[in-house]
């Protein structure tokens, strides 16, 4: 009887610094770590003060803006910000809005005025409109959408008004911490090895087959559900979704550029060997050195 057998080599765990750099704002700090002695420093949230000296009072990443020290925590719940690209779902159809996860403390919500109507049409909602929600967007629906406003109380207000915002289909959805989710000006990226992603500010990241840059005329509402995804498709959409888990793993940064490094990196091994520990170091710290050469 032949069977495959995967042998793996005991090893001592080697702690490869993948974010510790001399660059302060890219390592992680554990609670009650200096992060810095200079005295002029305002400290904000993730910090206390003692000895004249800011440490951290949490887990988590370093975030400068101009005086003021921040920790971000790395395992905390979203805190939304104006303007935020987000992926959500659907959870509840509620009078003239949906309730909507986007992995903050409180359900976000979109309102029926936030989104465009099926073919983009711009006037009041009316009965009909309200009627015809679980038509338009339902549970469990996928969504990306921007934060529109941030209430008192921490819940997001939505808003899917652009056509490159609507519901999703044909893809893979991929969870992560929100801190690893470097904000950039655009979080829509299409891929040069044939996928598009979604990095949503909330840690949820969406992956499918390239996209159509142009705006559809469903309003954000049509999906392409009737178009087969192809082998090659499928397993560039999976090894995309191994390398982000790799990189995570690892506590690195995920953005269009350190995403397309690790996809690269990782075309020696198969899709499946990209889940086993020793492969998801190796293609974070090829991944890391890549960076770390484009910065010089």
């Amino acid at each position: 009887m032949n069977s495959n057998v995967s042998i793996r080599l005991a090893c001592d765990r080697v702690n490869i610094p993948l974010i510790s750099d001399e660059s302060k704002s890219q390592r992680l700090f554990t609670p009650g770590e200096v992060v810095t002695s200079q005295q002029g420093f305002m400290r904000g949230h993730g910090t206390y003060m003692e000895d004249d000296t800011i440490k951290s009072s949490v887990a988590g990443v370093m975030v400068q803006v101009n005086k003021l020290i921040t920790v971000k925590a790395l395992k905390g719940r979203y805190v939304g910000e104006i303007g935020d690209v987000v992926v959500a779902r659907v959870t509840e159809v509620q009078e003239k809005r949906w309730k909507v996860d986007t992995n903050s403390r409180l359900d976000s919500m979109l309102l029926l005025s936030s989104v465009n109507l099926p073919g983009g049409e711009l006037r009041r909602r009316g009965v009909e409109d309200e009627k015809q929600m679980r038509k338009y967007l339902q549970e469990g629906d996928l969504i990306s959408a921007e934060v529109q406003n941030v209430h008192s109380d921490g819940t997001l207000s939505l808003h899917t008004r652009s056509l490159k915002y609507g519901k999703l289909a044909q893809g893979i959805l991929v969870k992560v911490f929100p801190s690893l989710i470097q904000r950039r000006k655009t979080h829509f990226h299409n891929l040069p090895c044939g996928a598009s992603i979604i990095l949503g500010n909330n840690g949820f990241i969406w992956i499918s087959p390239m996209m159509n840059s142009e705006g559809g005329e469903g309003g954000g509402f049509t999906q392409n559900l009737d178009d087969v995804v192809t082998k090659e498709d499928r397993q560039t959409i999976a090894r995309l979704r191994n390398c982000i888990l790799a990189l995570a793993h690892c506590k690195m940064m995920l953005y269009d550029t350190s995403i397309l490094y690790a996809y690269e990196e990782s075309q020696k091994y198969e899709v499946s060997e990209l889940l086993h520990q020793e492969c998801m170091t190796d293609i974070a710290f090829l991944t890391q050195h890549r960076l770390r050469v484009l910065e010089v």
